[in-house]
């Protein structure tokens, strides 16, 4: 009887999986809070013997060594990782019972890494999963450029060779299970669909239906910049993670947020983009909880920078601290819930800044503004504004001084990084408008869109 659940990461983009049978499981590079994976099991009515990783992840803190520890199960890492922990090795071809007929056989993937490493659920012999990680994914396979640049070409070169291994080794029908490709970094391109197999990824992915060299250029020719934060992950999962303190932190009132402003600490409000453009606290930041909260503030706080949340509710900023701890900022210097009107020093009040959309900017006109967009260079290629300056949101706050003079209407492709930017500008001074509209609305309402 085997099962495979998936554990879907929505603010990471990625996937861990719990697999297994009556009796035991297996689980596939977990998240941090492992609490998600424990609860998934205890479903299961199974126990953990076995964590494996495919390889020392970029884009996250593992849960991987504390649930081992926790469930005292064999922690499976490939042997060519270099790490500062116990664990068992892992080389191509070794085979580690999860339960009754079913097994998990080391297979060999460089590519995202070195030593990336995919695993092959087997039931009775037969292969019936793989476990690939950044190897093969959705349409495309994981990006070669997080290790070191130098081996950049080598790797995307691996990437060709280990996706072929695995098409020739299983057969069509194998699902394949990655762990990127979901809205992470770590994948050359976005998956998409939601499932896929061998047979499928054979007849559509490029790393099958173009030969070694025109992989290897489209693949390097479309890399994304790389989150700031990924240099923090490997070494922090080399290093093995300490465990994670979900409890709440300490409560700040207005004058403690007011203080940690004035000292140059980030106060990050949570809310919604609507409700923080109507009132907030001035100098804050609005990264929201139901958007890309870990990827975007990991990327953009100078690492180790204390922050302060500000939430609605005590839920939403539980959730909010365990989207943040999956990368690395583990506690929160302070929190508050609530509303602006209560984040403010007595004698103060709530700022606010206006939003709009593409067809409000066409009808205001664009001559006497600044029209930003903080969209990633790839995106703004596909089409831009006339007369446009454009700034990624990743590079704004690092380049604040570029924006010209005036007031800047802000967009992005669909609202929550303008929202960002719009933040960051109120924060230093500036009158900005913020955007908050479908990119593909802007040449509709008049706009002078340029394309090519």
């Amino acid at each position: 009887m085997l099962f495979i659940d998936t554990i879907q990461l929505e603010g990471l983009g990625n996937r861990a999986y719990l697999a297994g049978g009556r009796h035991t499981a297996v689980a596939v590079d977990p998240p941090r809070d492992i609490d998600r994976v424990l609860a998934a099991a205890a479903r299961r009515g199974v126990r953990i013997a076995h964590v494996a990783e495919t390889h020392l992840h970029n884009d996250y803190v593992t849960g991987g060594l504390e649930l081992a520890r926790v469930t005292g199960a064999a922690y499976l890492v490939p042997a060519g990782a270099r790490v500062a922990f116990t664990r068992l090795p892992v080389a191509d071809g070794d085979v580690s019972t999860v339960d009754a007929g079913l097994a998990l056989r080391a297979v060999a993937t460089p590519g995202h890494t070195p030593h990336h490493t995919s695993y092959v659920m087997e039931d009775n012999g037969l292969p019936v999963a793989a476990f690939t990680g950044g190897s093969l994914l959705i349409g495309t396979v994981g990006r070669p450029d997080l290790v070191e640049p130098r081996l950049t070409e080598h790797l995307a070169r691996s990437q060709y060779a280990s996706a072929h291994r695995l098409a020739a080794e299983l057969p069509d029908e194998t699902p394949v299970l990655p762990t990127h490709g979901f809205g992470s970094f770590c994948s050359a391109a976005q998956a998409e669909g939601d499932t896929t197999t061998i047979g499928r990824e054979r007849a559509g992915n490029i790393a099958f239906t173009a030969d070694a060299d025109t992989f290897v250029a489209r693949l390097l020719d479309g890399l994304e910049d790389v989150p700031a934060y990924y240099t923090h992950m490997g070494p922090a999962n080399a290093a093995g993670p300490a465990p994670v303190d979900l409890t709440p932190p300490s409560v700040a009132d207005a004058e403690e947020i007011a203080a940690r402003l004035a000292a140059g600490e980030w106060v990050v409000d949570l809310r919604s983009r609507i409700a923080f453009a109507e009132g907030h606290v001035a100098g804050s930041f609005n990264f929201e909880a139901d958007g890309r909260l870990a990827t975007y503030l990991a990327w953009m706080i100078p690492w180790g920078k204390p922050v302060t949340l500000l939430a609605e509710s005590a839920e939403q900023l539980a959730a909010a601290q365990r989207e943040l701890v999956r990368v690395g900022i583990d506690r929160p210097a302070a929190a508050a819930t609530g509303t602006p009107e209560r984040w403010v020093p007595d004698g103060s009040r709530p700022v606010s800044f206006p939003r709009s959309t593409f067809a409000g900017l066409a009808g205001r006109g664009t001559d006497d503004v600044v029209v930003l967009d903080v969209r990633r260079s790839s995106e703004r290629a596909a089409g831009r504004i006339g007369g446009s300056v454009h700034i990624p949101v990743h590079e704004l706050h690092r380049r604040l001084g570029e924006v010209p003079a005036g007031t800047v209407w802000v967009h992005c492709a669909g609202g929550m990084r303008a929202a960002i930017a719009a933040s960051l500008l109120d924060a230093a001074g500036r009158d900005v408008v913020a955007v908050d509209d479908r990119f593909d609305a802007a040449a509709a309402a008049g706009l002078d869109v340029i394309t090519g």
